[in-house]
This record gives C-alpha cells, structure tokens and sequence, in this order.
C-alpha cells in the first residue's frame, strides 16, 4: 500500500491500511490514522495529527510551515479529523504561538482543488470549499458552511454554521449562521434550500427567517437586535445559535 518512491520519516506514525502514492513525503512528528489514502507527490509536515479515512490527492502540501512572517521555526501543531477530502494542490498551515499554536479542521469537510487554509483557523465538520477559496490566519468556520470558488476571507473573520458563501465573495467581516452571501458581497436571505435538504422542518426555517429580518431587514442595531431575538431565541434554538454569534462577533457583521 505505500510506494516504494514514497519518503517517509522514521518518527513518523502511519496507521493501519493506509495507501501512500509515489513521491510523497511524510515528514518527522507526522501521525496519519487508519484507512487514509495519500496520492502522489504529496507533502506532510509536522507537527501533525491527521485522523482516520481522510483522501488527500496529488500535490497537496498538508502541515507547513506558515506564510508570517513572525514565525520563526516554533513547534506549532495542525490537527485534522476524520474523513476529510483534501483535492489537487490544496494548502494547509499550522498555527503560530501568536494564537494557541494550532490549525484545526474537523471532520467531514470537502476542500477542493487550490484552496487554502492559512495558520491558526479553525474549521468545523462537514463545510465545503470550492476551488481557489482562501482562508486568511484566524479564521473561523463552523459547521455545514458552504464557501463558493475564489471566495476569500479577511483574518480573524467567523462565518457560522449553515452559512453559504457565493462565489468570489470577498468576506472582510464577519457571516451569522444561516445567511447567505452574494458574490456581490452582500447578505441575501437564508440558506433555505440548504436547511431543508438538513432536514430543518418548516417552523424552523421560519424562525430562523424571522430572525434575520430583526437582523438585517428591520433597521436594527445589533445590540438591538439581540434584545428583540430573546423571545424567539427561547423557543427555537437555532435562532439561540444567530444570538451568540451576534454576542461574539469582533469584526463586527457582514452588512
């Protein structure tokens, strides 16, 4: 299963039937899980804990050093979970000691051909990211999100879960869950059709449209939107989730 052109370091950990391609390289403090399949000409550095059935294709660079230039050689980590999908070329960073010194991804994610995802963000499980989508330092991403080809996100931006991102969106503030961005840069509406093929049941989605309204429809400030959601948020708790985003945002929201 692993090719005999494959270099692989002797302090790093490969689990139980994985499959690694012709002229990949796996660096030292490298822990692959079981059942992944590497394809060729593929770079792992370390530190790195990558998890179980994760399918990495040909000239991704997975674990590297980052692009900041504060960096100066520390021992920073990237921890991967189960079952992602890495395609052709994508980039992945570790973290810097300017944060925790971590760059983590969940599990269940789809990151497509040339994307990026720079030092110190944060991802979910199941989010997608379409082709030469690009990931600033810091970021976060939570789960079932979904980012359209070349969108790109400003450091220390957050995008929340079930958000859809449109293609080329250039993201500079912050996304609530739910809420779907144009490529024009700017919210339009809720993720319907996304929530419904969850499974979201129609009262829900209602909820969830009715707080957007309070958000961006009905002039609000977000202190003052945050006020207004509290009855609704008490009985739906995926409006409870806008209203603690809203309570966490830095950068303030996408308008």
């Amino acid at each position: 299963m692993i090719h005999p052109t494959a270099v692989i370091d002797p302090a790093a950990s490969v689990g139980n039937n994985v499959s690694i391609g012709a002229f990949t390289v796996i660096g030292p403090d490298v822990v692959i899980g079981d059942d992944c399949v590497i394809h060729s000409h593929v770079v792992i550095k370390g530190p790195s804990r990558i998890g179980k059935g994760n399918h990495i294709f040909q000239f991704a660079s997975i674990g590297e050093d980052c692009q900041d230039k504060k960096y100066a050689g520390e021992p920073t980590e990237l921890i991967v979970g189960d079952n992602n999908v890495f395609r052709e070329c994508v980039t992945v960073h570790r973290g810097t000691i300017q944060d925790e010194g971590k760059t983590i991804i969940g599990s269940g994610n789809l990151f497509m051909a040339y994307a990026h995802v720079a030092h110190d963000v944060r991802i979910g499980d199941q989010c997608i990211f379409a082709n030469n989508c690009t990931l600033a330092g810091h970021v976060k991403v939570a789960d079932f999100a979904i980012l359209g080809g070349m969108a790109a996100l400003h450091q220390f931006c957050q995008i929340g879960a079930h958000a859809f991102v449109g293609g080329g969106a250039i993201i500079l503030r912050d996304l609530p869950p739910f809420v779907m961005l144009g490529n024009d840069g700017k919210p339009h509406g809720i993720n319907s059709e996304g929530l419904k093929r969850r499974g979201f049941g129609p009262e829900t989605v209602r909820a969830i449209k009715q707080a957007y309204r309070i958000i961006y429809r009905q002039g609000n400030k977000v202190t003052e939107a945050i006020e207004l959601l509290a009855e609704l948020a008490g009985e739906h708790a995926e409006v409870q989730l806008m209203v603690d985003f809203l309570l966490t945002s830095e950068r303030g929201l996408i308008r």
